[in-house]
């Protein structure tokens, strides 16, 4: 089996990355991935890539393998992860087309498998600041350089799916100040930080969410046809930021479990 360096999760229309790839199946004790993993290399870096939703987006949010996911990245060797997705905005100035590459974390799911550590062991693990800043800092710069309007940090809200929110529930999560809404970022950032791997998102602003006043509600088509317009740039930000990661970890990430792995 071939290994890699980094990982790259796609998002709702994203299911392309890169040229002459490998493509590689994958055994978990959590049941297969959500697809075969793509693996290549960019600028000299070997990247496994896969769909969070599968190769033709037939997992919604709230079904999705998270843990079969995480833990084929890691059978492969990558120990860092960004992971591009879709979020609607919460706030006005965070507007459709804009980047947010967020530092905090909300979930409000349900249901969804999210940790590792069923036992025998238990390990409490710190998700006080739930992405890598080390990996946060380099999406920042990549985005920017490429031309998009990037905010740098933010809060996303993780809703169980497949619905969207009501307006009365969208309107709660703007009035506490959160920046945007996104269906996957839970359990994928912590089922990260459980196998020690750094985790940064670069969350692309495909729509206001009905919480705002004046705004319609969206659909699921628009949402992708905004995703997809916006494809190319999201590439070009993922092309700038793998040279860019430095070969060396500084940050805490794989100290996160104290040293205990998962079975």
């Amino acid at each position: 089996m071939p290994s890699a360096e980094l990982g790259v999760f796609g998002g709702s229309g994203f299911y392309s990355f890169l040229d002459d790839v490998e493509e590689v199946e994958v055994d978990t004790p959590y049941g297969p991935p959500s697809a075969p993993l793509a693996v290549g290399t960019v600028a000299g870096r070997t990247i496994a890539f896969l769909p969070r939703h599968g190769a033709h987006h037939e997992h919604p949010p709230h079904t999705v393998n998270y843990r079969a996911n995480l833990w084929a990245m890691r059978a492969l060797g990558v120990t860092r992860i960004l992971g591009p997705c879709a979020v609607g905005s919460l706030q006005r100035p965070v507007a459709p087309g804009h980047v947010v590459v967020c530092d905090q974390l909300v979930d409000r799911t349900w249901g969804r498998p999210d940790t590792f550590f069923d036992g025998p062991h238990v390990v409490h693990v710190s998700f006080a600041d739930p992405y890598c800043p080390e990996l946060r800092r380099v999406a920042v710069e990549a985005s920017r350089s490429v031309g998009i309007e990037t905010h740098d940090g933010g809060t996303v809200v993780v809703v169980q799916g497949p619905r969207f929110s009501t307006r009365s529930e969208s309107a709660w999560y703007q009035g506490q100040g959160w920046e945007v809404i996104n269906m996957t970022q839970h359990p994928e950032a912590y089922l990260a930080r459980e196998l020690g791997i750094c985790y940064a998102s670069l969350a692309l602003v495909t729509d206001y969410d009905v919480g705002i006043d004046g705004v319609e509600a969206v659909d699921h088509a628009e949402v992708l046809r905004v995703f997809e317009a916006n494809l190319g740039r999201l590439r070009e930000a993922l092309l700038a930021a793998v040279p860019a990661i430095p070969t060396e970890r500084a940050c805490a990430c794989a100290l996160s479990t104290g040293g205990v792995s998962p079975a």
